[in-house]
């Protein structure tokens, strides 16, 4: 423990977590909800279960979800949907009310 008038100096190590922390993108924020939503590619999974639409990142995970909840139903990987491989294309491409200068000309 140090003493009153001395002041608690930071290890490498601190600092070096610190600084991976501040510049390591976690998948937060704005960019990271839209990864995370499946909006462009289906989010960090790529699998759905057919049966009860949930979602797994690879077929072990998919596996491992399918004995657990449907154990009567034989496992079928030609029946899982790759969320990444279909792409979601936009309705329109019509601007959109609300956004700055979509309809000012």
């Amino acid at each position: 423990m140090t003493g009153k008038a001395k002041p608690k100096k930071h290890t490498a190590k601190e600092l070096a977590a610190k600084i991976d922390a501040a510049t390591t993108n976690r998948g937060g924020g704005k960019a990271g909800l839209a990864d995370r939503s499946g909006i462009e590619k289906g989010g960090h999974a790529k699998l759905e279960c057919p049966l009860c639409k949930v979602t797994a990142p690879d077929i072990k995970s998919m596996k491992i979800h399918h004995d657990a909840k449907h154990p009567k139903i034989a496992f079928d990987e030609t029946k899982l949907s790759n969320l990444h491989a279909t792409v979601v294309a936009e309705s329109s491409t019509k601007p959109k009310p609300g956004i700055r200068g979509s309809l000012k000309k």
